[in-house]
Order: C-alpha cells, then structure tokens, then sequence
C-alpha cells in the first residue's frame, strides 16, 4: 500500500542550526503515528513542514505521491505558486498548541468558516456538518459560544473539530494539550482516542507518555533533528534499543514521579 504521507531525506534549518537533518518516514492508511523526543528535537519542525508553514532545504514531501510545495519544471523542480500550495494544504489538517481561534466566532462559525470560505460548501452543508462534529467532541451544547465563553480544553476541541471539517487526508497534531491546565488535558486525550479508534490518519507531536503508548500504532523518538528510534509502543518503551532513548524515557519518568 502505498503511503498517505511520505518524507525523503527532508533537511530544514535555521540559519547554522539544523532542525530536521534528512529525515525519512512514511506514514500508512489510517496510521497513528506519535513523535516523542526532547524539547528543540525538530518535532514540531517535522509537522509544520508537513503543513508547509516551514519551507524545506532539502528532500521531498509527498502526499498520496504528489510531490509537496514543489513541482517539475524544465527537467527539475520549483516551488509552487501560493495558489498551489495553499490547494495542497487543503487535503491536511493542522492543530497547533494554541487554539488559534477566531474570538469574534462562535463555536460553530468557528468550524463552518473554513469549509465554506476555502472549500465552497453551502451554508446548510457546513453547518449540518459542523454541527455533527461538536457534538462527537462533546461540545453539542456550546455551539453559539464564543472562545472566552469556554475552558482551554473546549477551545481545543473545537479546534479539532475546525481541523476534521476540511475532511482532511492526514492530521497533524502538534503538542495540543501543552497549553492546557493538567485537569482539562484529558479531555482534549480523550477525543484523540476516539479519532484514533475511527481509523483516521494522525501525526501527533506530544509529551504525553501514557497516551503515546495507548494510542499509537507506531512510536518515533526524535533527538537533534533525526529520527533516532522508531516502532510499535511495546518494543519503544519496553525494550528501547539506543542509550539515549532510555535516558529520555528515565528522565521523563523521574519528573512525572515528582
């Protein structure tokens, strides 16, 4: 099967520092794919990449095997016009540490401007549609609310919501519960656990251990930019084989210890 998601060789950096250093990964259908690593690791490098926030320096990103942000000219490649990049970012979802809400939209404007701004959906679709999906994140009852009117964790679930109603190929995650008060985190987890048991096509960034070992199909540790290990949650937290792995998992044990 050939992936959703696929990165060869992708190279970025700011100025002399190297934030992704050839990375490969291929992300399948319906994969759950969690990132771990240290703080400055490239993890949410990788994601807005992928996003095309970040432009990269080298290497290729390719979704459903359309080349990324790039294409061929003259027996080589250019980047794409604005117009073209943004088409491409259409087909992925991205949701980030802060909400990035509109403050002056509701709940349900919130998630309904996209679709119909950007993808043309009738007003009746995109709130038939929005409606639907505040209600799977347990927000059916906060639909004309507005971001002051709601905790951090409502915020970000309506995020999430925003992010599946572009009906999206793949969705990022960047840190999403990071900006979260530790009682409303597990509700923002929760809802990620439901989208991941819907089969939906996920990269998730995330310090979250416990989650990252529940929800994952695949588990990647990233330090300086580079892939360090990667595989199912069993073997990278059971049987981790690189020393500095082993020394990230003890160290952030040691502090959700205290």
């Amino acid at each position: 099967m050939s992936p959703v998601l696929a990165l060869h060789g992708v190279t970025k950096r700011f100025g002399d520092h190297t934030a992704l250093d050839a990375v490969d990964l291929d992300v399948t259908e319906g994969e759950v794919v969690v990132v771990i690593g240290p703080s400055g690791s490239g993890k949410s490098t990788l994601v807005r990449c992928v996003h095309q926030l970040e432009p990269i320096d080298g290497g290729g990103m390719y979704l459903d095997g359309e080349l990324l942000g790039y294409e061929e000219h003259r027996g080589g490649v250019r980047p794409l016009a604005p117009k073209g990049t943004a088409a491409q970012r259409r087909r992925i979802s991205m949701v980030f540490q802060q909400f990035n809400l509109f403050p002056h939209f509701s709940a349900l404007r919130n998630v309904t401007e996209a679709p119909r701004r950007v993808h043309g959906r009738s007003a009746a679709e995109a709130d038939r549609d929005a409606v639907a999906l505040l209600e799977r994140v347990g927000l059916g009852d906060r639909l004309h609310h507005y971001p002051r009117q709601l905790s951090g964790g409502q915020q970000q679930r309506v995020a999430i919501a925003r992010a599946l109603a572009t009906r999206p190929r793949i969705l990022l995650f960047d840190e999403p519960t990071s900006a979260l008060d530790p009682e409303l985190v597990e509700e923002v987890l929760g809802v990620l656990r439901t989208l991941a048991g819907d089969g939906l096509t996920m990269v998730v960034v995330t310090h979250e251990m416990a989650f990252a070992r529940e929800v994952a199909d695949r588990v990647i540790f990233m330090e300086a930019g580079r892939i360090v290990e990667t595989g199912p949650p069993s073997q990278v937290f059971g049987n981790p084989s690189s020393e500095r792995l082993r020394a990230f998992l003890s160290r952030h044990s040691r502090e959700v210890s205290t």
